[in-house]
């Protein structure tokens, strides 16, 4: 008897030393959408390999579970399914692109697993699904720092050209519906697919309109063919891109059709130019910096995500371990949380936590990325 306590001590002990946490994570680390996702997947290793180092959270080590859905809605659904049947993890981040988180917004609900999104579009939270959160800010945010920038400048023509795709179609209907509400008038409206090699029969359509702006939103090559295809028509509008361009891979895709280009975007992209009173500077400088020395490349915002949805994923656990609740309704409590994109607070009402600070305006000048004073 008294063997067989030992025993059964020895097991207990050996767990508990032994606990780990399962992360499951989903990115598109090959394919079109791969500048991305790649990002992520380096992000979201380099942190669990640090949070390990230190002990992991709460003394229980980590077990990275990451998968590549190559871009594919499809995909993510099959391996979403695996992460929840065979790894059993304990939550997943990502995936990067947000068709292929709607594709799976569902599959979260049903097998309750909290799911912490790389991907923007307003559909991944709206309507409010109890499991699923989002790290990236939200379309009608970037749309509403566009517009007011627009406003400031004196410019209400806008045409808009969307991608055919879950990022491109959320765009536009924030693009529609944010116009109405800011007294944007829209005297275009045209669209592409993401294998489209050339738009120059909708961009000489919106020249048609004359508008004071052009806004592009998508991701991947496809925004960097309607830069040059811009430029080669000399339009007098200025082009503006959406935050899914906020990466050097855009500017090394678009070449000298990036000059020029405005966007929305991350505070990351120009830490070292922030003054040193910013609050969010030294987080910034310290995950670009450990990034580029470690990955020999430059930081992007995508990369952020995975930043922003790991110390989240991070702080929920603890909490759900500490007060002995779910891990949703820890992130729900998460406030002040400074992250690459701004201050997170969570509710029960928002599961993205970030408002209209969390963009900047920059400019694409000489190759690189310059601080807008609006």
């Amino acid at each position: 008897m008294k063997k067989l306590t030992f025993i059964l001590l020895i097991l207990v002990i050996s767990t508990v030393c032994y606990a780990e946490i399962r992360l499951g994570a989903l990115f598109s680390t090959t394919g079109p959408a791969s500048f991305l996702g790649m990002p992520e997947k380096q992000t979201l290793e380099m942190l669990v390999e640090e949070a390990n180092s230190n002990g992991g959270i709460n003394g229980e080590k980590i077990e990275l579970f990451l998968y590549d859905t190559r871009g594919i809605d499809a995909e993510a659904r099959k391996k979403f399914i695996r992460l929840v049947k065979k790894d059993r993890v304990d939550a997943v981040i990502g995936p990067t692109r947000s068709g292929s988180t709607l594709a799976i917004k569902e599959l979260a609900g049903r097998f309750e697993m909290p799911l912490i999104s790389c991907a923007s579009s307003d559909r991944i939270i709206e309507p409010i699904n109890p499991f699923v959160f989002k790290v990236a800010p939200s379309d009608t945010l970037a749309v509403r720092k566009i517009y007011s920038y627009l406003k400031g400048k004196g410019q209400k023509r806008v045409a808009i050209i969307t991608a055919q795709n879950g990022y491109g179609d959320s765009g536009r209907t924030a693009l529609l519906n944010e116009a109405k509400k800011m007294g944007i008038n829209i005297v275009a409206d045209e669209k592409f697919r993401d294998n489209d090699r050339d738009m120059t029969s909708q961009l000489t359509k919106i020249a048609e309109a004359d508008p004071d702006a052009i806004i592009c939103w998508g991701v991947g090559p496809a925004p960097a063919i309607v830069a040059k295809n811009y430029k080669q028509l000399q339009l007098d509008a200025t082009l503006f891109m959406s935050h899914g361009v906020a990466s050097k891979k855009f500017i090394k895709l678009a070449g000298s059709a990036a000059e020029g280009i405005i966007l929305p975007a991350g505070r990351l992209l120009v830490a070292e130019k922030l003054p040193d009173s910013n609050r969010f500077k030294s987080m910034l400088l310290e995950y670009k910096n450990a990034y580029e020395k470690r990955f020999d490349s430059s930081v992007s915002t995508f990369g952020g995500h995975a930043y922003d949805a790991f110390q989240i994923f991070k702080k929920a656990y603890n909490n759900s371990v500490e007060k002995n609740i779910k891990i949703t309704e820890a992130i729900e409590n998460i406030k002040g949380y400074l992250g690459t994109y701004g201050e997170f607070n969570f509710s029960q009402h928002d599961h993205n936590g970030l408002d209209m600070n969390a963009f900047i305006m920059l400019k694409i000048q000489n190759g690189d990325w310059q601080l807008l004073n609006k």
